[in-house]
């Protein structure tokens, strides 16, 4: 129990340190962690999923304290997220680990991907109309759900990317994230429930002890070589869990 809650607690200061340091990240480099240390793709998002909740209500509050959200914006991602993220819990939690691993693995490695992409390759401003910012919050919501990760990378850069004020595209992010990830852990909860309360509890400590660090780490070290180290070590993650996934299902 004790190491199991140490152990996870690292994995949850990592993570942290991940997010604070570059705003995002986090879901995706916690799930990759606990699908390498064997955790099915359900119970591995569940787990991060509930531990996000104190995560996420906790940096959205401070954003909204700074002023650091605009309102239209988080109800434009929040509704349609929580609706995506939903739909995508269940649809995890309905599948076999083994058959959704590869594919959870494919979505990380792209993830990864995709914040290397963003790192090397900032995307020109163009405007998002208000039904593409809802469109984003359905898809960030529905495969944050499955791949137990990548509202940040996916919803935050599009955003920045597409012309949005970085703090408020971060901050409104952030605030969403708590309302989508609320409705992704209740939805799991109903469904396969929680058994992993020493990784829940050890990732909350983590994330909670890591959070002033991340925050000196961010002023400190500049956001590129952060994002290209992450992405680096969630694509070898994710390409090493992909390939012991297909050796599971043609060995069974």
């Amino acid at each position: 129990m004790i190491e199991d809650i140490l152990l996870f607690m690292a994995v949850g200061f990592a993570a942290q340190m991940v997010d604070g340091a570059i705003g995002m990240a986090y879901g995706v480099t916690a799930s990759s962690v606990m699908m390498s240390l064997g955790i099915p793709p359900a119970t591995a998002s569940a787990s991060v999923h509930v531990a996000e909740m104190f995560t996420t209500g906790a940096s959205g509050f401070a954003h909204w304290r700074r002023r650091n959200i605009r309102p239209e914006l988080v109800w434009r991602l929040a509704i349609p997220g929580m609706v995506g993220g939903g739909l995508g819990a269940y649809v995890l939690s309905g599948v076999s680990g083994e058959l959704i691993r590869p594919i959870v693995s494919i979505y990380l490695v792209g993830m990864g991907g995709l914040i290397l992409w963003k790192a090397l390759h900032p995307p020109p401003a163009t405007e998002l109309s208000a039904n593409k910012v809802r469109a984003l919050g359905v898809g960030g919501g529905f495969l944050d759900a499955v791949g137990g990760g990548g509202w940040g990378p996916m919803v935050a850069s599009t955003l920045i990317g597409a012309g949005t004020t970085p703090r408020y595209a971060i901050g409104s992010t952030n605030l969403a994230e708590f309302f989508v990830t609320t409705v992704i852990s209740c939805t799991f909860i109903l469904t396969i429930g929680l058994d992993l309360w020493p990784a829940i509890l050890g990732l909350i400590l983590g994330g909670v002890i890591a959070a002033p660090f991340a925050a000196m780490v961010t002023q400190k070290l500049p956001d590129k070589p952060m994002m290209i180290l992450v992405a680096i070590i969630i694509m070898l993650l994710s390409l090493r869990n992909l390939v012991e996934a297909v050796h599971t299902l043609l060995g069974s």
